[in-house]
């Protein structure tokens, strides 16, 4: 009845315990992962559009690039017109400095702009990696801790049982001391057994003996 009762004992223990294991994933650490996960894949996001911005720098710098030497061409092509004399060439050059000249001015002040945003966003960029790795860290703390506190449940339990005696290996080491008991208690009566069949052969040796002496 003992027996089958801590086989009860055992099995809900045994369900309780994966129970626990399973609230366990819903823990801090198991947070963190899932935080960990988010923050990394928002952090590739963000690496992705810091690249698309320097290209869009690019961009800038090649269009500021052609309009400035439009610029000068069309400032070169003014004076040649006005030493000829050719006004209506000298008044599309002078349209042409002017709209370039302001998307010159146009293109710098993105351009700054964009620097400024740019320097900003790297060094936010930077600012979450550097979170990322402090997060790592904190995750392999918090993972040891978790380790330890699921190994010390888990002796306390064992300890436990054994302090009441309702350990699975204390039914074992009994049922070990009785088999090993009965053997014992075999091997003594088989030794008897034969000791016995020993004394009545030579109790026969003995007897047959004395009846060949008293023939003579």
């Amino acid at each position: 009845m003992n027996s089958l009762f801590n086989r009860i004992k055992y099995s809900v223990q045994a369900d309780l315990h994966e129970l626990l294991d399973k609230k366990e994933e819903k823990n801090p650490v198991s947070l963190l992962n899932e935080y960990l996960r988010q923050a990394e894949k928002q952090t590739e996001a963000t690496g992705r559009l810091l690249d698309r911005q320097a290209k869009l720098k690019e961009e800038l710098e090649k269009e500021r690039e052609e309009a400035a030497s439009m610029l000068e061409k069309r400032r070169n092509q003014l004076g040649i017109a006005e030493k000829a004399g050719v006004e209506d060439l000298v008044a599309f050059a002078r349209d042409e400095i002017r709209a370039y000249g302001n998307r010159v001015d146009e293109l710098d002040r993105t351009l700054a702009e964009t620097d400024a945003e740019l320097i900003g966003l790297e060094r936010k960029y930077e600012e979450m990696k550097h979170k990322i790795k402090d997060m790592k860290v904190r995750q392999l703390q918090l993972m040891g801790k978790e380790n330890v506190t699921r190994a010390h449940r888990r002796m306390d339990q064992v300890i436990q049982d054994e302090s009441s005696g309702m350990a699975p290996y204390n039914e074992m080491k009994a049922y070990v001391e009785q088999l090993g008991g009965k053997i014992e208690k075999e091997h003594s009566h088989d030794t008897m057994e034969r000791r016995l069949d020993a004394l009545a052969i030579i109790e026969q040796a003995e007897n047959a003996g004395k009846a060949d002496k008293e023939t003579v």
